[in-house]
């Protein structure tokens, strides 16, 4: 019980670990919560930094989610135990809400897709393809992450699957889905930036 606590308090001391605004201090001398849309993410990245350091953040973002899995695997032995989807959410958790950054993060998309990738790699795939094609052909990308996090536990939901790794992904997609609240609004609106667009400092979409 002891090394499973560890385990989930390590996850969400990795998943703190902002790349989005350390790169924009290391880069621009600034704080990329004060620029672009204001999230700490990867879209947002892309709009302040350009797309080296975006796509930067977004693998590093992803491996903390893995990462952060894998420890709790390692832990427990089960990589679908609930120790092993507690580190993920955990970690989820540390890039929303940083301990080293005042509690200010980003969505946790990039960070999920790694936690997701591990747990559930066939419906992530078939999931992202999905997304792709959303934001290939509405340029939403507020849109393709949340469809994302919705169809996981659908598919696993409809393969039977109803585990830990079910509950896991049902609770990221309810969390993926209220952190894109604002968005929501904007698309229902028919204002939400699209990506490639220019963006105003009130966006807020993104990974």
């Amino acid at each position: 019980m002891l090394s499973a606590v560890i385990a989930i308090v390590i996850s969400y001391l990795l998943g703190s670990v902002s790349f989005s605004i350390l790169f924009a201090r290391w880069l621009r001398k600034i704080d990329i919560r004060q620029h672009g849309s204001g999230n700490a993410g990867a879209t947002n990245t892309l709009r302040v930094l350009g797309k080296g350091p975006a796509a930067a953040v977004f693998l590093l973002d992803i491996a903390k989610g893995l990462v952060a899995v894998a420890i709790g695997h390692a832990i427990d032995g089960d990589g679908d135990s609930w120790v092993a989807v507690l580190c993920g959410l955990a970690s989820i958790a540390g890039h929303n809400w940083p301990l080293y950054f005042r509690f200010k993060g980003g969505k946790g998309i990039a960070t999920t897709i790694g936690a997701l990738i591990y747990l559930a790699p066939l419906p992530v795939l078939a999931s992202g393809v999905v997304a792709i094609v959303v934001i290939v052909i509405t340029r939403y990308v507020s849109l393709g992450s949340m469809i994302f996090a919705a169809l996981v536990p659908v598919i696993l939901g409809v393969a039977g699957e109803i585990g830990p790794v079910f509950w896991g992904a049902l609770i990221l997609a309810v969390l993926a889905i209220v952190r894109h609240r604002k968005n929501i609004v904007k698309l229902l609106n028919g204002t939400e930036n699209k990506l490639g667009a220019k963006k105003s400092k009130e966006d807020t979409h993104g990974i």
